[in-house]
């Protein structure tokens, strides 16, 4: 199937949608990069499957998303540290607070089941609205707020925060929690 320019030049144009939305899933520029590419070079050799018409960016979001969870799946939870730098770290005295607050958030975040977890970090980190988390998880909007709700609500628990208390030092996690007692 050719594909038509039109449908080339919105590709080219949710780029940066798709990274940004990468590096919310895997914090890291370096590897949301490659999950971009990866997402692309998979869209573009599929483009035959997609129907024209349809909604463009929902379709690269989802492949993005599949491609984060396939690879996460493929990875576990090795850590490569072939010079030692990963345990430096683990080294240091623990005098930051802040980083001990975001291990025990990731740690939280994990526990959360995937479907919550995915719904939250694209409405809650990434700023998609409801109704653009819907598509790219192709479910019905109340489905998006009810993860959402459910999400923010277990943090808390697993947090042990009271309602109307803060959390940590770091913004994205504060913007993530607090916005479950609002």
């Amino acid at each position: 199937m050719a594909v038509s320019e039109a449908l080339r030049q919105e590709l080219l144009s949710a780029i940066p949608n798709l990274r940004a939305f990468a590096v919310s899933l895997c914090g890291n520029g370096e590897r949301a990069d490659d999950l971009v590419q990866e997402t692309l070079m998979k869209a573009w050799a599929k483009f035959h499957t997609f129907q024209e018409g349809t909604n463009l960016r929902a379709w690269l979001f989802t492949i993005l998303r599949n491609e984060f969870y396939s690879q996460v799946r493929k990875k576990g939870r090795e850590v490569e540290d072939a010079e030692g730098a990963y345990a430096a770290k683990l080294a240091s005295q623990p005098a930051q607070n802040g980083h001990m607050d975001l291990r025990d958030f990731n740690e939280a975040l994990s526990q959360l089941p995937d479907d919550q977890r995915e719904a939250l970090v694209l409405v809650g980190a990434s700023g998609f609205s409801y109704e653009e988390a819907s598509e790219i998880c192709d479910c019905a909007v109340g489905t998006i707020k009810s993860r959402v709700s459910r999400a923010r609500t277990r943090l808390a628990e697993l947090l042990a925060l009271e309602e109307g208390e803060t959390y940590g030092s770091d913004p994205m996690a504060t913007t993530v929690i607090t916005r479950s007692f609002s």
